[in-house]
């Protein structure tokens, strides 16, 4: 491999192995926009924000579920349920076993129950560190037995979306779950359970073509990119030029897609406030 053969060049063009300088591994990070090289308790302590540029790095779900959900709230739904391989790759179930040993999830979606501000909710939490957040059988599954539970809880319904869209690795099967997760939602909304979706960068494909689109109420976290398919192919299929906002957060919102977008820092008191709207509550 290139990076490989970079390593070893520069391996061997070390002559003084002694330096003065101790710069500890793991501590630092680089800001995709602003190229700015950050610490990263520093980051952490913004909410995952470059605190330089407002840049929005993107979350893992313990992250996640630490900014949203109340300290020892949390109760996972025990599915037990493992994805499959329908078109036989050889390399799906390796590069799998590889993601759960690096992320430290068993797939790309997290769900269970927790409070927020005291509120019981039933959270689903997607992750991009986790073949792009895309939605395979298992997760289809999650994010079905997630509404049905609140349906038979009568608790309101939060998902947070990132997401490249269907997982091609499953074909057929990937795709069915937009119709599977969209059936369910309708029956959310007969129950009339509140449902808030959350969309976060980058949500794309099947995803936002089904249950990412279809929440009572509709946020975002600023500058997010929302789409189905990307904007370079939609300029190829139209023949046209498009915005250069063109599917941001900031752009949809303007035109009426999302309801409302939330600084990372005040999404949980927000969402919060929305629940007890819908209760009929004090926000106080």
């Amino acid at each position: 491999m290139i990076v490989d053969k970079i390593k070893k060049r520069e391996n061997k063009n070390i002559t003084n192995k002694k330096s003065n300088i101790d710069i500890p591994i793991g501590k630092w990070v680089k800001c995709e926009k602003c190229k700015e090289i950050l610490y990263k308790e520093t980051v952490r302590e913004n909410f995952s924000i470059c605190p330089n540029c407002g840049h929005y790095f993107r979350l893992h779900i313990a992250k996640r579920l630490e900014q949203i959900i109340d300290a020892g709230t949390y109760e996972r739904f025990e599915l037990n349920i493992d994805t499959t391989n329908p078109l036989e790759l050889e390399n799906y179930p390796k590069k799998l076993k590889q993601l759960r040993e690096k992320t430290g999830l068993d797939e790309a979606v997290a769900c269970g129950t927790g409070k927020i501000n005291g509120e019981k909710v039933v959270i689903c939490i997607m992750d991009s560190g986790f073949l792009m957040g895309s939605m395979g059988a298992v997760v289809g599954e999650k994010i079905t037995y997630s509404i049905e539970q609140a349906i038979k809880q009568k608790l309101p319904l939060i998902i947070f979306t990132v997401s490249g869209g269907a997982r091609m690795q499953e074909g057929i099967i990937s795709l069915m779950q937009m119709a599977k997760t969209t059936a369910a939602l309708t029956k959310l909304d007969e129950a009339g359970i509140l449902y808030i979706s959350v969309l976060t960068d980058p949500t794309y494909g099947g995803v936002t073509a089904s249950f990412a689109s279809l929440g009572d109420i509709i946020l975002a976290e600023p500058g997010a990119m929302i789409g189905f398919a990307g904007k370079r192919v939609i300029e190829q299929t139209i023949g046209e030029i498009l915005p250069e906002e063109f599917q941001t957060a900031e752009y949809l919102l303007e035109h009426g897609f999302i309801d409302k977008i939330v600084e990372r820092r005040d999404m949980k008191n927000t969402i919060y406030k929305l629940i007890q709207y819908h209760k009929g509550g004090s926000t106080k």
